[in-house]
Order: structure tokens, then sequence, then C-alpha cells
């Protein structure tokens, strides 16, 4: 159990490095003068919110995870993953999805698709290291799509 505990440890230590250093790098490109490279997502203020609220989630359902597995409490693990799987996708209004493109969209459905693989894992398999390792490839994905995104609301050209 000790060797499992130093395992999670040192996993979240590297994988929040690593983070730290990706998002070090994109912030610094992000801020360069006049540019930021990632693709515009232009979304009303309700769309853009539901979206962030949606991002948001994932935030909170992630460290449900990660608690649920620094206690090694499997079915806690699934719990958390199978409330970021496809069942949020069909909370999205298909206007919405419509106007989303292709490529953030299978990003999407492959996060919530993975979300529920890892649920199943967590109780069937009941490996932590395995569900870190699920966790930790989905979040690259999170990553990705986060590098190649933004979201903005229309600009409205005020004419008078």
């Amino acid at each position: 159990m000790k060797r499992t505990s130093r395992l999670l440890a040192v996993l979240l230590c590297l994988n929040t490095a690593t983070a730290f250093a990706q998002d070090a790098h994109l912030h610094d490109a992000a801020h360069a003068p006049g540019r930021d490279g990632r693709a515009v997502l232009e979304l009303d203020p309700a769309e853009r919110v539901m979206i962030l609220e949606e991002m948001r989630m994932f935030l909170d359902g992630v460290q449900n995870m990660t608690a649920a597995l620094g206690r090694q409490d499997m079915q806690g693990t699934a719990d958390a993953a199978r409330g970021m799987g496809m069942k949020m996708v069909h909370e999205v209004p298909p206007a919405l999805r419509d106007k989303l493109p292709l490529e953030f969209r299978q990003l999407g459905f492959s996060v919530h698709r993975e979300f529920d693989q890892i649920a199943l894992d967590a109780e069937g398999l009941k490996d932590v290291s395995y569900s870190l390792n699920q966790l930790s490839a989905t979040l690259q994905k999170c990553v990705s799509c986060h590098a190649r995104f933004q979201i903005q609301a229309p600009v409205l050209n005020d004419k008078h």
C-alpha cells in the first residue's frame, strides 16, 4: 500500500510539473505581442458560459478522481469518471454542437468516451496506477485542445 501511495504521489508530481512546464510555454506564446495562434471559437455569451461551465465541471471531476485515487477508492474514482462520460454530451444543445469545429467535437467526444472507459476499468481492474495512466492520457487531450482553441464572444461593431 505504501508503494502505491508513493507511486501515486510521484505520478501526480510529475504530471503537475509537466503541466506547469507546458503552461509556462503556452503562457509565453499566448502573451506574445499581437498573436495567440489558437483558433477562435466565436460563441454568443450564453454558449460561451455553457462551454466554460463544462470545463469547470471537468476540472471538478478530475479533482474528485484524484482525491479518490489517493484514497485508493476505486468506486469513487469510477463515479467521478462516469460523471464526465458520454452522458455530458447530451446536455449540449444541437445548435451549439453544430457551431463547434469538427476537431473540437472529436476531441470532446473522445475525452467523454475515455472517462467512461476509466470508470469501467476502475471498477473492474481496481488498479490505481492503471487509472492514473488513463487519466494522464486523457488530460493530454485537454491540454491539446486548450493549446489549439480559444473561446471568444463575437466582436460587435457598434456604429452609431
